[in-house]
């Protein structure tokens, strides 16, 4: 481990970093629905609070960015300075093996660019060398992956979950809190214990399905449209019965690349539907009940019924409030997907990173991870929803390849 500048005893402040490193034990992801037991990211990794502040200042920069017409909320700190952009990589540089490690397999992002380059970078079935802009989008964390993945920002309009009311309200009624549990912390993790992964991770996948159905052959909007409709009432898919404007319906038109000379140009024929998640807290009411904040809102981002969309217009990153007095919490982790086609959920590769690169701080170089559907649904103590968002992007892109399979044996 390199030296640090202090030591940070666990979460002396509210932490806003992207997750990575080791996952949890089988013992801790057990306790998913508990929201106390597993440990954070930052306490797990023992960070600095300088490391804490400089995270939590490059995400909400990377936000910023993200919405062209918003500002951070607080200015950014001078020592944040030391983001690097990721050097460049001859496009003819093999990448090394990765590091397999319980179900994950890890790498620097130099060398992360460099099998991007091989396997993700394809246009028109002509490898790219990754430019700078995207090194650039790369250099901030997990997000970064997306991003880099997906051309602009996650927006994260079209997410898809899973929640089993039956189960929630049979727990709630049949169980009883644990000793010294409040009732928020118990309504919290019951609430928490109720939504499926799996099964939300398998709605956004038939979703994209029906998505790419109705892309092919439309050479307009209109067509695909129509075509859409035609594939959600044969498939007596709920979403047929959404608001003609929702975001379901703008989704592809709302895509930058699809407008793009190089991209769509505005034939819905060359654009196709990925997925990747966002993990997160879902108490972020500042003005609501402080328990709440602590221990999640059993009510917020539910899935709607029948449709398993979620209404993400109220996430706003915020990280889980302490439980405990200065503690603190990371607010999300993003891990992209793509187009993958295996059937086996736990036979798919999430990629995703820690924190921003800074290889001469003493953060020190961002890392990249390929992590198996187990592993990364598993989580952290810091986030109680997960969610399986679809994009789009064009099909010359191979970002999404089917077999990710470099550093696994």
């Amino acid at each position: 481990m390199y030296k640090r500048r202090r030591m940070l005893a666990f979460a002396t402040v509210g932490a806003v970093m992207c997750t990575g490193g080791f996952m949890p034990s089988a013992s801790q992801a057990a306790d998913s629905g508990d929201g106390g037991k597993k440990k954070s990211y930052a306490e797990t990794h023992h960070l600095t609070a300088d490391d804490v502040e400089n995270i939590n200042a490059l995400n909400e920069r990377a936000l910023a960015l993200g919405r062209p017409s918003a500002s951070p909320p607080f200015r950014i700190p001078d020592s944040a300075g030391d983001r690097v952009i990721p050097p460049a990589e001859p496009l003819d540089r093999m990448p090394d093996a990765y590091q397999p490690s319980g179900g994950r397999a890890t790498t620097v992002v130099n060398n992360y660019i460099r099998k991007w380059q091989q396997a993700y970078s394809h246009r028109d079935g002509k490898k790219q060398q990754m430019t700078e802009e995207q090194r650039d989008k790369l250099s901030y964390g997990c997000v970064g992956v997306t991003w880099v993945n997906s051309g602009p920002y996650p927006t994260n309009k079209l997410a898809f979950a899973y929640f089993d009311e039956n189960k929630y309200k049979n727990d709630l009624e049949n169980t009883r809190p644990r000793p010294n549990e409040t009732r928020a912390e118990f309504e919290g993790r019951i609430a928490k214990a109720s939504f499926d992964e799996r099964k939300g991770f398998k709605r956004a996948r038939d979703v994209a399905s029906i998505m790419n159905n109705a892309l092919e052959n439309a050479h307009d909007e209109g067509a695909y449209i129509d075509n859409l409709k035609k594939e959600l009432a044969n498939n007596n898919d709920a979403l047929r019965y959404e608001d003609s404007h929702s975001n379901f319906y703008s989704a592809l038109r709302d895509t930058p690349s699809f407008k793009e000379r190089y991209g769509g140009n505005g034939d819905p024929s060359k654009m196709k539907a990925v997925i990747y998640s966002k993990h997160f807290w879902s108490g972020q009411d500042r003005w609501g009940s402080s328990d709440k904040r602590k221990y999640g809102d059993p009510e917020a981002f539910r899935p709607a019924p029948g449709t398993g969309l979620v209404d993400m217009s109220k996430d706003r990153s915020i990280p889980r409030s302490p439980t405990n007095p200065g503690g603190g919490y990371v607010n999300f982790d993003y891990g992209w997907f793509g187009a993958q086609t295996d059937a086996d959920a736990d036979k798919t590769t999430w990629t995703h990173g820690d924190h921003y690169h800074a290889p001469d701080s003493d953060l020190g170089p961002m890392h990249v991870y390929e992590s198996k559907f187990r592993n990364w649904s598993a989580g952290y103590a810091d986030f109680d929803r997960g969610t399986y968002t679809i994009t789009f992007i064009p099909k010359s892109w191979n970002t999404a390849p089917d077999k990710v399979t470099q550093g696994w044996p």
